[in-house]
């Protein structure tokens, strides 16, 4: 039975909430949402505060019971830590996801096209798309790769787009993440969280289902498995149980039903590749790999890396193995080729960007600098070599002395730095020690791909969980959400 506004308006935990000037994931305007939103709404109101905090903690001692958890690494330990459960979920509706779907797939593709050129014929550096220097000069660029025989010409197999909405509503791309991204766990962990622990909330609600990852990801990765092979091997490779990301590689290894290795449990032999195991060796034809580039085989990059595997590289050349993702993407996800985006979407697939840009300023460029240290006190710079919120000053929060040391590490590398005007970020209610608050989050959708894309419904949403905190990473201090794709009317689930 609906629960009216009117019945609990006296001990509503949304009376006092107020989204302020941003846009409201829950409580804004839109259409499309057959008042799923509303519906949410009053049934927190029914369960009343004191009883959402209480299952709420009981849902976080799950988390860890489960060992759902990251380590956060700092010079004196290494510490695990879950990633706190906000249990009021972000609701996208059908309309919504339809666009931010279309416009991953665009994006995807357009990134795939830009690798494979810039390895191969480099006519977008020729045509003065890109600059050269920016490409090859670029860290993340592997001249291994040049000219690479790679299946299906797919380079980023699991990508994950960070998307925002500013005031108005509107989605916008913050940044790309081409090379190891993570998070995906989280989407599939906090639905069942959310199954067992509110199910009082979903009851009746016509969901888009996230629990098919697995499955779409090893269809994948058995996909893109050497051609001619008809039981292909899956593998996930990790760095071990001392990743921030191990417990995400135990769950995915899981959901896929294939072995977590490591490098010491793998060999290379006559450029084919075997995994060790009780009952002997065992050839292996994808390797789903969550180890970074310069640690992924000794002979051709990091000699001193005991993370990989030696030959590893020379196997993939041969066609004996495939690695995803490919190495050589983060090219593609590096903060000052993001900017370039809209014109590369432009230049390989002749249409314009779905999901537009953050507006960009390139500090390696002469226009791009003169405007950013002259405007540094309105803008969010950001270093393009780091991740997880690392580096970054939002310079209408930062004090004197933050805003010259931003500006003395801009003109002392000016390449490693891009500005952006600060967003205001939409909100979404969140449960606070002080009741039901505002807080901002962003989203990031995860994208697989084999030789279509198919794009997890929802994704990611992080939310900062600190007033007024527009730092989303679980890294310094974020949550997430589960994030609730409303299917159409008649859809079948």
């Amino acid at each position: 039975m609906q629960v009216t506004a009117t019945a609990l308006s006296a001990a509503d935990p949304f009376r006092d909430y107020d989204a302020g000037p941003y846009f409201c994931e829950l409580t804004g305007a839109r259409d499309g949402d057959g008042g799923a939103a509303a519906e949410v709404r009053a049934r927190i109101a029914t369960i009343g505060l004191d009883a959402l905090r209480a299952r709420a903690a009981a849902a976080e001692g799950e988390l860890i019971n489960l060992g759902v958890t990251f380590t956060v690494y700092t010079e004196a330990q290494a510490i695990d830590r879950i990633l706190p459960f906000d249990c009021i979920p972000r609701i996208l509706t059908a309309a919504e996801w339809r666009r931010l779907e279309a416009g991953v797939k665009q994006r995807v593709a357009a990134l795939n096209a830009f690798l494979h050129d810039i390895y191969h014929g480099r006519k977008i550096i020729r045509d003065g798309v890109v600059p050269e220097d920016l490409v090859l000069g670029n860290a993340n660029y592997r001249p291994e790769m040049e000219n690479f025989p790679v299946r299906f010409g797919t380079y980023v197999h699991i990508c994950g787009t960070d998307i925002v909405r500013d005031q108005n509503g509107d989605f916008l791309v913050l940044e790309d993440n081409a090379r190891t991204p993570s998070g995906v766990s989280y989407v599939v962990e906090n639905r069942h969280l959310m199954s067992r622990t509110f199910p009082d909330l979903m009851a009746g609600q016509r969901l888009r289902p996230v629990d098919d990852y697995g499955r779409r990801l090893l269809e994948a990765m058995v996909e893109i498995a050497p051609e001619g092979v008809d039981e292909p091997q899956v593998v996930l490779l990790s760095p071990g149980i001392y990743n921030s990301a191990y417990f995400e590689h135990v769950f995915l290894a899981r959901e896929m039903g294939v072995p977590l290795v490591e490098g010491a449990d793998l060999v290379v032999e006559n450029d084919r590749v075997w995994m060790r195991t009780t009952a002997g060796r065992r050839a292996v034809h994808t390797i789903y790999r969550r180890i970074g580039d310069d640690f992924l085989d000794p002979t051709v990059f990091r000699p001193e890396s005991l993370l990989g595997v030696p030959g590893l590289i020379g196997a993939w050349r041969r066609g004996n193995v495939t690695l995803a993702n490919a190495v050589g993407t983060g090219v593609a996800d590096d903060k000052a080729i993001y900017a370039y985006m809209p014109r590369i979407i432009r230049y390989y697939l002749d249409e314009d960007a779905i999901l537009p840009n953050v507006q960009t300023h390139i500090c390696r460029e002469k226009e791009g600098l003169d405007y950013t240290l002259a405007h540094l006190h309105e803008l969010v710079t950001k270093p393009v070599g780091e991740s997880g919120g690392y580096g970054i000053t939002i310079g209408p929060r930062a004090s004197q002395a933050e805003l010259d040391h931003a500006r003395a590490a801009i003109v002392a590398d000016p390449a490693n730095w891009i500005s952006q005007p600060m967003i205001s970020l939409s909100v979404a209610p969140t449960l606070t020690e002080q009741g039901i608050r505002p807080r901002h989050l962003d989203l990031r959708p995860f994208a697989v791909t084999g030789r279509q894309t198919w794009v997890l419904p929802g994704g990611l949403s992080r939310v900062a969980l600190k007033e007024g905190s527009l730092v989303v990473n679980s890294s310094q201090g974020g949550g997430s959400k589960d994030t609730w794709v409303l299917a159409d009317p008649g859809e079948t689930l």
